[in-house]
């Protein structure tokens, strides 16, 4: 696509993803000539779609979550103007946890969800409904208690029976690819109440509808959208962003950027590692991605009687040691893992299935696709789709070097950086102090993660900049 080579702009955006189109939205809404680079030719990132085989797959994300009343990313939708554009529907349950013993929805009404629990734990009822009271009430103080714990220190602070702590735990694990013990505490309550006890969100046609919807908008409120455009790198002189160059050596200036991209791709490759302080390249360099993932797509000749009802998410475990099948997935040994996340679509007869995985390197992908591809099919027959195989017209499978390739996350990864309590809300990866201009936004940030999270910091990125130009226009 051409670019607009010598054009002048008050923000360039990197990166079309859901934060960054929400950054772009709101700050063409507020005036500002916007420029908007995607190296795919569609925007989206994992919220994307794609067609094989004559069926249509949600390529990562499924769902979202944030969507009741007064959740954020309703609220954004709402001001943004796209929520009339998009039909969502909430699936009925959410999620269902399913191991050997237990079988435990998420479902709109949250009394239902809370009797679902009691009916197993009555020893834990006041427990549980305390628990879920405070992840959709929390009081203010509450996240700065949470600012350095983890999730396992937040659960055992109401609940005493280790199964239920367990059952409560492993949707995150997929969500977020961290066990209980390792994930940060107010990572873990926000993942739970965006999309466990607040979920289930789905744009009807596909989740790539909503990339498209906030990519029309944008577009209506002024903003440049330009697809299969990749950036080569962030012009600064004296400390001060000047604008991007293309990768076919164009140059459009700016005095705000902001990159909805992985943050390393940010630092040490588009701004570059001669332009960032010695204590943030180390801190940058110490920092830990969060793990990638193996995506299985099936497309089936129908709807049959084995299979779950379709919007909901199934988790499913064959056992309740969520430190084990951590490590596991660490060790690339997805047999031991003994668990899966999996979705039947309603829009089309598809199944699309996620396990945690390691990034590892292309020849091991390449050489061992196929191979958990099919155990992969085994298991979901075994253990939740009896007779799964024999309606099968369509599978293929995205390993962890697939996701590096179409969104350039850092070693494929699914969240950004692992969320653990050390890696969480660092300032300089929104705002560096040490280059004038430049922003990020998105889950590589430490303050967001899922469809959500990212929606938040988008708006919040924006309204830092809209908050900027004024006091540069009215300084009085």
């Amino acid at each position: 696509m051409p670019q607009p080579h010598g054009k002048n702009y008050d923000v360039i955006i990197i990166g079309a993803g859901i934060s960054g189109l929400v950054c772009g939205c709101y700050l063409a809404k507020g005036g500002m000539k916007v420029l908007l680079a995607e190296q795919h030719f569609k925007p989206g990132g994992y919220c994307t779609a794609f067609k094989r085989g004559g069926f249509t797959f949600d390529a990562a994300a499924h769902c979202f979550g944030g969507y009741r009343k007064n959740g954020v990313t309703k609220k954004i939708f709402k001001d943004l103007g796209i929520e009339r554009r998009l039909k969502i529907k909430k699936n009925d349950p959410s999620d269902t946890v399913i191991t050997p013993d237990y079988r435990i929805s998420y479902w709109a009404d949250i009394d239902k969800t809370i009797e679902e629990f009691n009916n197993f734990f009555p020893q834990e009822a006041n427990n549980v409904k305390k628990f879920f009271s405070f992840l959709l009430n929390p009081d203010p103080s509450s996240f700065s208690r949470m600012r350095h714990g983890t999730f396992k220190d937040l659960l055992d602070q109401y609940f005493a029976n280790e199964t239920l702590k367990t059952l409560l735990s492993a949707p995150l694990l997929g969500l977020g690819g961290l066990p209980p013990a390792l994930m940060s505490a107010f990572i873990g309550a926000k993942l739970f109440s965006e999309f466990l006890l607040d979920g289930g969100y789905h744009p009807v046609g596909g989740m790539q509808a909503l990339p498209n919807a906030l990519a029309e908008r944008f577009k209506e409120l002024g903003g440049e959208l330009l697809l299969s455009c990749p950036i080569k790198k962030i012009k600064v002189e004296d400390n001060e962003v000047r604008g991007v160059i293309f990768k076919n050596g164009g140059f459009a200036s700016a005095p705000f950027v902001v990159s909805n991209c992985d943050a390393r791709q940010t630092f040490l490759k588009l701004l570059g590692s001669k332009m960032i302080e010695k204590e943030f390249y180390l801190k940058l360099k110490s920092m830990t991605p969060s793990i990638s993932n193996f995506i299985v797509y099936l497309g089936l000749d129908g709807y049959f009687k084995s299979l779950s009802k379709p919007g909901t998410t199934i988790c499913s475990f064959q056992h309740y040691d969520l430190n084990r099948a951590y490590r596991s997935i660490r060790e690339a040994n997805m047999e031991r893992y003994g668990g899966y996340m999996y979705y039947v679509s309603q829009d089309i007869p598809t199944v699309l299935a996620i396990i945690p995985a390691p990034y590892k390197n292309r020849s091991y992908w390449k050489n061992n696709k196929r191979q958990f591809l099919n155990s992969f099919i085994d298991r979901l027959e075994q253990y939740s789709i009896p007779g799964l195989k024999k309606h099968i017209i369509y599978k293929d499978a995205a390993t962890p070097q697939t996701l590096h390739r179409y969104t350039a996350n850092y070693r494929g990864a699914s969240f950004g950086w692992a969320g653990t309590p050390s890696q969480l809300a660092l300032s300089d990866f929104k705002k560096p102090s040490f280059v004038k201009g430049l922003y990020l936004t998105g889950h590589w940030t430490t303050h967001g993660l899922g469809i959500s999270g990212v929606v938040y910091v988008g708006h919040d990125i924006a309204q830092m900049i809209l908050r900027k130009r004024r006091n540069v226009i009215n300084p009085d």
